[in-house]
Protein backbone atom coordinates (compact mmCIF):
# COMPACT_ATOMS: atom_id res chain seq x y z
CA UNK A 1 0.00 0.00 0.00
CA UNK A 2 2.73 2.71 0.96
CA UNK A 3 4.70 1.67 -2.55
CA UNK A 4 1.02 3.08 -3.75
CA UNK A 5 0.95 6.06 -1.58
CA UNK A 6 4.00 6.77 -2.74
CA UNK A 7 2.69 7.11 -6.47
CA UNK A 8 -0.29 9.12 -5.84
CA UNK A 9 2.00 11.41 -3.89
CA UNK A 10 3.97 11.86 -6.95
CA UNK A 11 1.18 12.29 -9.37
CA UNK A 12 -0.34 14.57 -6.95
CA UNK A 13 2.40 17.39 -6.70
CA UNK A 14 2.60 17.61 -10.58
CA UNK A 15 0.65 20.45 -11.26
CA UNK A 16 2.83 22.39 -8.40
CA UNK A 17 6.24 20.73 -10.33
CA UNK A 18 4.93 22.25 -13.69
CA UNK A 19 3.82 25.22 -12.25
CA UNK A 20 7.30 25.79 -10.64
CA UNK A 21 8.74 25.51 -13.95
CA UNK A 22 6.82 27.24 -15.44
CA UNK A 23 7.23 30.34 -12.91
CA UNK A 24 11.51 29.23 -13.15
CA UNK A 25 11.08 30.25 -16.39
CA UNK A 26 9.26 33.21 -16.67
CA UNK A 27 11.55 35.00 -13.97
CA UNK A 28 14.24 34.17 -16.29
CA UNK A 29 13.01 35.55 -19.05
CA UNK A 30 15.11 38.78 -20.35
CA UNK A 31 11.93 40.29 -21.06
CA UNK A 32 10.72 39.95 -17.29
CA UNK A 33 11.92 43.16 -15.07
CA UNK A 34 12.10 40.52 -12.12
CA UNK A 35 14.72 38.74 -13.96
CA UNK A 36 18.14 40.54 -12.86
CA UNK A 37 16.57 41.87 -9.01
CA UNK A 38 17.49 39.50 -5.83
CA UNK A 39 14.12 38.95 -5.19
CA UNK A 40 13.48 37.45 -8.84
CA UNK A 41 16.44 35.27 -8.95
CA UNK A 42 15.56 33.87 -4.99
CA UNK A 43 12.17 33.11 -6.48
CA UNK A 44 13.39 31.20 -9.41
CA UNK A 45 15.43 29.23 -7.43
CA UNK A 46 13.45 28.19 -4.80
CA UNK A 47 10.95 27.14 -7.80
CA UNK A 48 14.23 24.76 -9.43
CA UNK A 49 15.23 23.63 -5.73
CA UNK A 50 11.18 22.81 -5.54
CA UNK A 51 10.69 21.10 -8.71
CA UNK A 52 13.87 19.09 -8.81
CA UNK A 53 13.31 17.54 -5.21
CA UNK A 54 9.89 15.94 -6.12
CA UNK A 55 10.65 14.94 -9.26
CA UNK A 56 11.01 11.15 -10.20
CA UNK A 57 14.79 10.99 -11.59
CA UNK A 58 15.15 8.50 -15.21
CA UNK A 59 17.90 6.72 -15.94
CA UNK A 60 20.60 8.67 -16.35
CA UNK A 61 22.58 8.42 -20.28
CA UNK A 62 26.31 7.42 -19.67
CA UNK A 63 27.22 9.93 -22.33
CA UNK A 64 30.55 9.20 -23.51
CA UNK A 65 30.66 10.01 -27.23
CA UNK A 66 34.77 9.79 -27.62
CA UNK A 67 37.61 8.66 -25.58
CA UNK A 68 41.71 9.00 -26.29
CA UNK A 69 43.51 5.91 -27.60
CA UNK A 70 47.18 6.78 -28.65
CA UNK A 71 46.50 10.64 -28.36
CA UNK A 72 43.94 10.30 -31.14
CA UNK A 73 40.44 11.23 -29.81
CA UNK A 74 38.07 8.45 -31.44
CA UNK A 75 34.27 8.31 -31.47
CA UNK A 76 32.72 5.43 -28.91
CA UNK A 77 29.32 3.75 -29.93
CA UNK A 78 27.03 2.23 -26.89
CA UNK A 79 25.79 -1.65 -28.24
CA UNK A 80 24.10 -4.01 -26.06
CA UNK A 81 25.54 -7.68 -26.85
CA UNK A 82 23.94 -10.27 -24.87
CA UNK A 83 20.52 -9.38 -23.37
CA UNK A 84 18.48 -11.27 -20.20
CA UNK A 85 15.19 -9.58 -18.60
CA UNK A 86 17.04 -8.07 -15.97
CA UNK A 87 20.22 -7.41 -17.25
CA UNK A 88 21.88 -5.97 -20.65
CA UNK A 89 25.59 -6.41 -21.27
CA UNK A 90 26.75 -3.00 -22.72
CA UNK A 91 29.53 -2.36 -24.91
CA UNK A 92 31.26 1.06 -25.31
CA UNK A 93 33.19 0.18 -29.19
CA UNK A 94 35.76 2.36 -30.11
CA UNK A 95 35.99 3.25 -33.39
CA UNK A 96 39.53 1.79 -34.13
CA UNK A 97 41.76 0.68 -37.08
CA UNK A 98 41.16 -3.03 -38.14
CA UNK A 99 45.35 -3.24 -37.93
CA UNK A 100 45.67 -2.35 -34.30
CA UNK A 101 46.47 -4.57 -31.45
CA UNK A 102 43.08 -5.44 -29.46
CA UNK A 103 43.72 -4.11 -25.93
CA UNK A 104 42.11 -6.43 -23.37
CA UNK A 105 38.73 -7.19 -22.61
CA UNK A 106 37.63 -5.57 -19.29
CA UNK A 107 33.80 -6.56 -18.27
CA UNK A 108 32.76 -4.25 -15.12
CA UNK A 109 30.41 -5.70 -13.10
CA UNK A 110 28.00 -2.91 -11.65
CA UNK A 111 26.21 -3.20 -8.26
CA UNK A 112 22.71 -3.70 -8.33
CA UNK A 113 22.08 -1.98 -5.26
CA UNK A 114 19.60 0.69 -6.19
CA UNK A 115 21.96 2.96 -8.73
CA UNK A 116 21.86 2.42 -12.68
CA UNK A 117 25.56 1.16 -14.15
CA UNK A 118 25.65 5.07 -14.98
CA UNK A 119 27.08 5.85 -11.13
CA UNK A 120 30.25 4.32 -12.74
CA UNK A 121 30.73 6.49 -15.91
CA UNK A 122 33.76 7.59 -14.42
CA UNK A 123 35.12 4.15 -14.19
CA UNK A 124 34.10 3.59 -17.31
CA UNK A 125 35.95 6.87 -19.01
CA UNK A 126 39.05 5.88 -17.16
CA UNK A 127 39.52 2.59 -18.42
CA UNK A 128 38.10 3.67 -22.01
CA UNK A 129 41.36 4.61 -23.84
CA UNK A 130 42.89 1.40 -22.87
CA UNK A 131 40.57 -1.24 -22.70
CA UNK A 132 38.18 -2.75 -24.47
CA UNK A 133 35.24 -1.80 -22.35
CA UNK A 134 31.77 -3.90 -21.30
CA UNK A 135 29.81 -3.15 -18.50
CA UNK A 136 26.66 -4.92 -16.82
CA UNK A 137 23.48 -3.00 -16.96
CA UNK A 138 21.01 -3.71 -14.73
CA UNK A 139 17.43 -3.16 -15.43
CA UNK A 140 14.55 -1.80 -13.16
CA UNK A 141 12.47 -4.59 -11.72
CA UNK A 142 9.63 -2.66 -11.65
CA UNK A 143 9.93 -3.14 -15.56
CA UNK A 144 9.99 -6.83 -16.08
CA UNK A 145 6.72 -8.55 -16.46
CA UNK A 146 6.08 -10.90 -14.05
CA UNK A 147 5.83 -13.40 -17.08
CA UNK A 148 9.69 -13.20 -17.14
CA UNK A 149 10.33 -15.00 -13.78
CA UNK A 150 12.34 -14.05 -10.64
CA UNK A 151 15.52 -13.35 -10.55
CA UNK A 152 17.92 -14.19 -7.55
CA UNK A 153 21.47 -14.36 -6.30
CA UNK A 154 21.96 -17.53 -8.04
CA UNK A 155 20.91 -16.25 -11.31
CA UNK A 156 23.12 -13.07 -10.68
CA UNK A 157 25.90 -15.32 -10.29
CA UNK A 158 24.70 -17.38 -13.61
CA UNK A 159 24.34 -14.00 -15.72
CA UNK A 160 27.68 -13.04 -14.68
CA UNK A 161 29.24 -16.67 -15.61
CA UNK A 162 26.92 -16.68 -19.03
CA UNK A 163 28.58 -12.63 -19.90
CA UNK A 164 32.23 -13.87 -19.45
CA UNK A 165 31.50 -16.87 -21.78
CA UNK A 166 29.83 -14.96 -23.93
CA UNK A 167 32.68 -12.76 -24.47
CA UNK A 168 35.19 -15.28 -24.61
CA UNK A 169 39.05 -15.94 -23.86
CA UNK A 170 40.76 -13.62 -21.94
CA UNK A 171 38.12 -11.48 -19.99
CA UNK A 172 39.17 -9.37 -17.13
CA UNK A 173 36.60 -9.09 -14.52
CA UNK A 174 36.24 -5.68 -12.57
CA UNK A 175 32.81 -5.57 -9.22
CA UNK A 176 32.46 -2.75 -7.58
CA UNK A 177 31.35 -3.05 -4.43
CA UNK A 178 27.81 -5.28 -4.08
CA UNK A 179 28.85 -8.15 -7.26
CA UNK A 180 32.30 -8.85 -5.40
CA UNK A 181 30.08 -11.43 -3.71
CA UNK A 182 28.60 -13.08 -6.85
CA UNK A 183 31.74 -12.46 -9.13
CA UNK A 184 34.20 -14.18 -6.50
CA UNK A 185 31.48 -17.19 -6.96
CA UNK A 186 30.79 -17.12 -10.64
CA UNK A 187 35.03 -17.09 -11.14
CA UNK A 188 35.21 -19.96 -8.27
CA UNK A 189 32.23 -21.97 -10.12
CA UNK A 190 34.18 -21.68 -13.43
CA UNK A 191 37.60 -22.75 -12.02
CA UNK A 192 36.21 -25.75 -10.31
CA UNK A 193 34.67 -27.36 -13.53
CA UNK A 194 38.41 -26.39 -15.69
CA UNK A 195 36.36 -24.02 -17.72
CA UNK A 196 38.78 -22.90 -19.97
CA UNK A 197 37.47 -19.09 -20.39
CA UNK A 198 37.77 -18.32 -16.71
CA UNK A 199 39.03 -14.97 -16.17
CA UNK A 200 42.82 -13.92 -16.41
CA UNK A 201 42.26 -11.42 -13.46
CA UNK A 202 39.48 -10.38 -11.28
CA UNK A 203 39.35 -7.23 -9.49
CA UNK A 204 37.09 -6.70 -6.63
CA UNK A 205 36.56 -3.06 -5.41
CA UNK A 206 35.32 -2.19 -1.80
CA UNK A 207 32.92 -5.23 -2.10
CA UNK A 208 31.30 -7.13 0.97
CA UNK A 209 33.53 -10.18 0.96
CA UNK A 210 33.54 -10.44 4.97
CA UNK A 211 31.29 -8.22 6.58
CA UNK A 212 32.31 -9.24 10.48
CA UNK A 213 35.47 -7.26 9.71
CA UNK A 214 35.37 -3.46 10.33
CA UNK A 215 31.31 -3.62 10.39
CA UNK A 216 29.76 -0.36 9.58
CA UNK A 217 26.58 1.15 9.73
CA UNK A 218 25.09 -0.79 6.82
CA UNK A 219 26.45 -3.98 7.77
CA UNK A 220 25.10 -3.32 11.68
CA UNK A 221 21.73 -2.21 10.31
CA UNK A 222 21.32 -5.52 8.84
CA UNK A 223 22.50 -7.18 11.93
CA UNK A 224 19.95 -5.91 14.53
CA UNK A 225 17.38 -5.84 12.08
CA UNK A 226 17.39 -9.37 10.94
CA UNK A 227 15.70 -11.04 7.94
CA UNK A 228 12.36 -11.13 8.90
CA UNK A 229 11.84 -7.17 9.57
CA UNK A 230 13.40 -6.58 6.37
CA UNK A 231 11.04 -8.68 4.44
CA UNK A 232 8.01 -7.15 6.79
CA UNK A 233 8.62 -3.67 6.26
CA UNK A 234 10.83 -2.89 3.13
CA UNK A 235 8.91 -5.37 0.40
CA UNK A 236 6.35 -4.44 -1.87
CA UNK A 237 4.58 -5.13 -4.68
CA UNK A 238 4.70 -2.58 -7.88
CA UNK A 239 1.53 -0.88 -8.19
CA UNK A 240 -0.33 -0.86 -11.93
CA UNK A 241 0.37 0.35 -14.66
CA UNK A 242 3.94 -0.55 -14.10
CA UNK A 243 5.08 -3.38 -16.30
CA UNK A 244 6.39 -5.46 -13.53
CA UNK A 245 3.14 -4.60 -11.71
CA UNK A 246 2.45 -7.07 -8.90
CA UNK A 247 6.19 -7.95 -8.54
CA UNK A 248 7.57 -7.74 -5.54
CA UNK A 249 10.15 -5.67 -4.87
CA UNK A 250 12.41 -3.71 -2.44
CA UNK A 251 11.53 -0.23 -4.18
CA UNK A 252 14.08 2.40 -5.14
CA UNK A 253 12.53 5.11 -3.31
CA UNK A 254 12.67 3.89 -0.11
CA UNK A 255 16.75 3.05 -0.84
CA UNK A 256 16.85 5.98 -1.61
CA UNK A 257 15.73 7.60 1.51
CA UNK A 258 18.28 4.71 3.23
CA UNK A 259 21.00 6.61 1.40
CA UNK A 260 20.35 9.77 1.82
CA UNK A 261 19.63 9.34 5.56
CA UNK A 262 23.31 8.05 6.14
CA UNK A 263 24.54 11.54 5.09
CA UNK A 264 21.07 13.63 5.62
CA UNK A 265 23.23 16.92 6.91
CA UNK A 266 25.27 16.39 3.98
CA UNK A 267 22.50 16.75 1.58
CA UNK A 268 20.49 19.42 3.40
CA UNK A 269 23.79 21.70 3.14
CA UNK A 270 24.11 20.76 -0.35
CA UNK A 271 20.61 21.92 -1.31
CA UNK A 272 20.99 25.11 0.42
CA UNK A 273 24.46 25.93 -1.00
CA UNK A 274 22.50 25.02 -4.82
CA UNK A 275 20.00 27.73 -3.64
CA UNK A 276 22.88 30.11 -3.12
CA UNK A 277 24.74 29.26 -6.05
CA UNK A 278 21.54 29.72 -8.42
CA UNK A 279 20.46 33.29 -6.73
CA UNK A 280 24.42 34.24 -7.04
CA UNK A 281 24.78 33.51 -10.81
CA UNK A 282 27.36 30.69 -9.93
CA UNK A 283 26.52 28.08 -12.93
CA UNK A 284 29.33 26.49 -12.67
CA UNK A 285 28.80 25.25 -8.94
CA UNK A 286 24.90 25.00 -9.75
CA UNK A 287 25.78 22.83 -13.15
CA UNK A 288 28.20 20.27 -10.74
CA UNK A 289 24.91 20.03 -8.50
CA UNK A 290 22.61 19.03 -10.97
CA UNK A 291 25.08 16.69 -12.79
CA UNK A 292 25.57 14.62 -9.69
CA UNK A 293 22.22 14.38 -8.04
CA UNK A 294 20.74 13.57 -11.63
CA UNK A 295 22.83 10.81 -10.95
CA UNK A 296 22.53 9.73 -7.44
CA UNK A 297 18.79 10.32 -7.05
CA UNK A 298 18.10 8.12 -9.80
CA UNK A 299 16.83 4.83 -8.46
CA UNK A 300 16.06 1.45 -9.46
CA UNK A 301 13.54 -1.86 -7.66
CA UNK A 302 15.31 -4.95 -6.67
CA UNK A 303 13.07 -7.97 -6.64
CA UNK A 304 11.99 -9.34 -3.29
CA UNK A 305 14.09 -12.66 -3.96
CA UNK A 306 17.42 -10.90 -4.35
CA UNK A 307 17.44 -8.74 -1.88
CA UNK A 308 16.43 -11.07 0.55
CA UNK A 309 19.16 -13.49 -0.29
CA UNK A 310 21.59 -11.20 -0.33
CA UNK A 311 20.97 -9.73 2.58
CA UNK A 312 21.21 -13.42 4.58
CA UNK A 313 24.02 -14.31 2.61
CA UNK A 314 25.92 -11.89 2.63
CA UNK A 315 25.27 -9.39 5.84
CA UNK A 316 23.82 -11.86 8.61
CA UNK A 317 25.07 -15.54 7.41
CA UNK A 318 28.25 -14.15 6.54
CA UNK A 319 28.20 -17.67 3.65
CA UNK A 320 31.04 -16.85 1.62
CA UNK A 321 33.72 -16.21 4.39
CA UNK A 322 32.56 -19.27 6.39
CA UNK A 323 32.88 -21.37 3.10
CA UNK A 324 29.30 -22.65 3.41
CA UNK A 325 27.83 -20.48 0.10
CA UNK A 326 25.59 -22.67 -2.20
CA UNK A 327 25.03 -21.79 -5.94
CA UNK A 328 22.93 -24.09 -7.46
CA UNK A 329 23.04 -26.84 -4.80
CA UNK A 330 26.27 -27.31 -4.65
CA UNK A 331 29.44 -25.55 -2.54
CA UNK A 332 30.88 -22.43 -3.52
CA UNK A 333 34.76 -22.71 -3.85
CA UNK A 334 36.78 -20.01 -4.22
CA UNK A 335 40.48 -22.07 -3.00
CA UNK A 336 39.43 -23.49 -6.72
CA UNK A 337 40.76 -20.57 -8.41
CA UNK A 338 44.02 -21.34 -9.85
CA UNK A 339 44.21 -19.36 -13.53
CA UNK A 340 42.59 -16.31 -12.34
CA UNK A 341 44.70 -13.46 -10.54
CA UNK A 342 43.17 -11.47 -7.99
CA UNK A 343 43.54 -7.64 -7.05
CA UNK A 344 41.59 -6.57 -4.46
CA UNK A 345 41.16 -2.07 -4.00
CA UNK A 346 39.90 -0.68 -0.69
CA UNK A 347 39.31 3.16 0.42
CA UNK A 348 40.49 4.15 3.70
CA UNK A 349 37.45 6.03 4.48
CA UNK A 350 34.91 3.88 3.29
CA UNK A 351 32.20 3.78 5.65
CA UNK A 352 30.26 1.35 3.53
CA UNK A 353 32.48 -1.33 3.01
CA UNK A 354 34.93 -0.71 6.16
CA UNK A 355 38.51 -1.86 5.83
CA UNK A 356 39.06 -5.43 5.24
CA UNK A 357 36.17 -6.75 3.86
CA UNK A 358 37.31 -6.76 -0.01
CA UNK A 359 41.23 -7.69 1.63
CA UNK A 360 39.58 -10.71 2.98
CA UNK A 361 39.22 -12.30 -0.60
CA UNK A 362 42.52 -13.30 -0.65
CA UNK A 363 42.49 -15.61 2.43
CA UNK A 364 39.62 -17.61 0.60
CA UNK A 365 41.57 -17.62 -2.54
CA UNK A 366 44.06 -19.80 -1.45
CA UNK A 367 44.92 -21.84 -4.06
CA UNK A 368 46.62 -18.81 -5.94
CA UNK A 369 50.47 -17.78 -5.87
CA UNK A 370 51.87 -15.18 -4.08
CA UNK A 371 52.29 -13.59 -7.35
CA UNK A 372 48.79 -13.67 -8.29
CA UNK A 373 47.15 -11.45 -5.60
CA UNK A 374 47.75 -7.61 -5.14
CA UNK A 375 45.92 -5.43 -2.41
CA UNK A 376 45.93 -1.55 -2.65
CA UNK A 377 44.39 0.81 0.13
CA UNK A 378 43.47 4.26 -1.42
CA UNK A 379 44.66 6.64 1.32
CA UNK A 380 41.90 9.51 1.97
CA UNK A 381 38.94 8.07 -0.12
CA UNK A 382 35.15 7.05 1.06
CA UNK A 383 33.61 4.40 -0.49
CA UNK A 384 32.43 6.34 -4.00
CA UNK A 385 36.41 7.24 -4.37
CA UNK A 386 37.51 3.54 -4.72
CA UNK A 387 36.12 3.98 -7.85
CA UNK A 388 35.58 7.54 -8.82
CA UNK A 389 36.87 10.78 -8.72
CA UNK A 390 40.51 12.09 -8.98
CA UNK A 391 42.12 9.90 -6.90
CA UNK A 392 40.87 6.93 -8.84
CA UNK A 393 42.36 8.14 -11.85
CA UNK A 394 45.93 9.14 -10.60
CA UNK A 395 46.32 6.57 -8.14
CA UNK A 396 43.56 3.18 -8.81
CA UNK A 397 43.03 3.25 -11.89
CA UNK A 398 46.56 3.20 -13.34
CA UNK A 399 47.12 0.17 -11.14
CA UNK A 400 44.30 -1.91 -12.04
CA UNK A 401 45.57 -1.57 -16.01
CA UNK A 402 48.99 -2.29 -15.54
CA UNK A 403 47.85 -5.76 -13.32
CA UNK A 404 45.54 -7.02 -15.90
CA UNK A 405 48.25 -5.93 -18.87
CA UNK A 406 50.57 -7.79 -16.25
CA UNK A 407 48.82 -11.05 -16.31
CA UNK A 408 46.98 -10.84 -19.14
CA UNK A 409 46.94 -14.70 -21.33
CA UNK A 410 49.73 -14.18 -23.69
CA UNK A 411 50.60 -10.65 -23.49
CA UNK A 412 53.62 -9.33 -22.78
CA UNK A 413 54.23 -7.66 -19.29
CA UNK A 414 54.56 -3.64 -19.59
CA UNK A 415 56.64 -1.85 -16.76
CA UNK A 416 54.23 -0.58 -13.67
CA UNK A 417 53.99 1.08 -10.48
CA UNK A 418 55.59 -1.24 -7.95
CA UNK A 419 52.86 -3.14 -6.37
CA UNK A 420 52.32 -2.29 -2.74
CA UNK A 421 52.54 -6.29 -1.00
CA UNK A 422 49.47 -7.96 0.43
CA UNK A 423 48.34 -6.81 3.82
CA UNK A 424 48.06 -9.51 6.73
CA UNK A 425 45.19 -10.37 7.41
CA UNK A 426 42.57 -8.08 9.22
CA UNK A 427 41.55 -9.27 12.29
CA UNK A 428 37.86 -10.42 12.75
CA UNK A 429 35.77 -7.49 14.83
Amino acid sequence: MFYQLYELNHAALRPMRMAAEMGRWALRSPFNPLAGTTVGRSLAAGFEVFERTTRRYGKPEFELPTTVVDGVEVAVNEEIVWRKPFCGLLHFARDLPADRPADPKVLIVAPMSGHYATLLRGTVEAMLPAHEVYITDWVDARTVPLTEGSFDLDDYVDYVIEMIRHLGEGVNIVAVCQPSVPVLAAVSVMSEDGDPLVPATMTLMGGPIDTRISPTAVNKVAHDKGLAWFERNVIMRVPFPHAGAFREVYPGFLQLGGFMSMNLDRHVSAHKEFFVHLVEGDGDSAEKHRDFYDEYLAVMDLTKEFYLQTIRTVFLDHDLPEGKMMHRGRLVKPSAIRDTALFTVEGELDDITGMGQTQAAHRLCSGLAAEQQLDYVQPGVGHYGVFNGSRFRANIQPRIAAFIRRHARGAVAVPAAPPRPRRKPVAEA
